[in-house]
């Protein structure tokens, strides 16, 4: 076996290196430097499957899956991360507070650490000001999705392991707000349902995307009626989408097998008539959150399903407010709630051991008060 040992590999004309053929090992303990850009430089004539870049808008390695897949980047597989102060001083799955209503509309997105407890930090901002859009997750991604700041259709992610500001993904099939939660598995996401409300229009539209890749969303099927302030949740193999209003307060749950496309298929119905609710689980256990239930404004219920097995919710216990229009998300042991109506602006965290039966506890406190935003994590039971 011959060796060589050279710092640095180019042709004759300094444009480009010459090919390495055959297997190629590098045993140096330093490290080399693929080539970088935006997600706009991306180049897409001429490449070879398995080539590798850095991408700056994701902060993350990607590499090139073919000319019809294109860009894809590696996934994150520890889903434990840190290294901030209070909530985040451990290392944990990250859970993600969007934009709000203060009762200005922000852009701000605010993190957790779930296995922690303590007040919530910046994250960074959103690719504008809006409210009353939907999220999901994958391991390593949150996304955005619809919502108002006037009617919009944007779709934009964060990247959970570096924290700043999001980017542009793509576009919902239609512009839409206050829809109902999302919900995802690895691969796909979901977004689901909303209003156009010039003139009134209420859907049952499920979007899906595939949270590797950016792109515009898809037609996955259709929810069992038209609704909007609904609550989502997910195990790895179903999408259960809850409650909402119809137009009236709804207890109907709703599922799909997120692999695959269709319609929704009947579950099972919540214990009371929920809107403007919030939903997490791990892979076993589905909760759901407070809400509007008609005869209450806003009620402190938690609820729960088992998502393998179709049937109607039961009681879990309760939280430490009475509040609709919070965001929620989840480890696989742990869910958290934040924010929302109660009746004024709220930026109370609870949060509830999954496994468990009780009510929940104080967890800490948003960066600030505000309602009709949503949450996400990198550690949900999709995962």
């Amino acid at each position: 076996m011959s060796k060589i040992n050279v710092r640095s590999f180019s042709n004759e004309n300094e444009d480009g290196a010459p090919d390495l053929v055959g297997i190629t090992t590098f045993p140096a303990t330093s490290y080399f430097v693929p080539t970088r850009g935006t997600t706009a430089q991306r180049p897409s004539d001429h490449v070879e499957v398995g080539s590798l870049r850095y991408n700056y808008d994701t902060k993350n390695l990607e590499y090139y899956r073919g000319h019809t897949l294109g860009w894809s980047q590696f996934e994150l597989i520890d889903p434990d991360l840190g290294g901030g102060t209070g909530s985040n001083t451990g290392l944990g799955t990250r859970g993600v507070f969007g934009m709000r209503a203060e009762p200005s509309i922000t852009d701000s997105i605010d993190f957790i650490t779930i296995s922690t407890m303590g007040n919530a930090q910046d994250f960074g901002n959103s690719t504008d000001s809006r409210y009353t859009y939907s999220t999901c997750a994958s391991s390593t991604r949150g996304f955005m999705g619809g919502g108002f700041s006037g009617l919009v259709d944007t779709i934009d992610f964060v990247t959970f392991a570096s924290t700043g500001n999001a980017t542009d993904f793509g576009n919902l099939t239609q512009s839409r707000w206050v829809m109902c939660q999302g919900a995802a598995d690895s691969t796909r996401g979901m977004f689901v349902g909303g209003l156009d409300p010039g003139p009134s229009t209420t859907f049952n539209i499920i979007d899906y995307i595939t949270m590797a890749q950016t792109g515009n969303a898809v037609d996955f099927g259709d929810i069992s009626s038209t609704r909007r302030m609904g609550s989502g949740c997910q195990s790895s193999t179903r999408a259960i989408f809850a409650g909402g209003y119809t137009p009236s307060n709804t207890n109907v749950i709703d599922f799909v097998t997120t692999s695959t496309t269709g319609d929704a298929a009947d579950f099972g119905d919540l214990n009371y008539e929920q809107k403007n609710g919030s939903a997490a689980s791990n892979s076993t256990r589905g909760l759901f959150f407070g809400g509007n239930d008609g005869g209450n404004p806003y009620n402190n219920n938690i609820s729960f399903i088992t998502i393998a097995t179709k049937g109607n919710a039961a009681d879990f216990g309760d939280l430490t407010v009475s509040a609709g229009g919070g965001g929620s998300s989840s480890s696989s042991t742990r869910a958290v709630r934040g924010g929302g109506l109660a009746p004024g602006n709220s930026n109370v965290i609870d949060k509830v051991e999954i496994p468990t039966l009780g009510n929940a506890i104080d967890f800490g406190n948003l960066n600030a008060a505000g309602h009709n935003l949503q949450g996400f994590s990198n550690g949900h039971g999709g995962l």
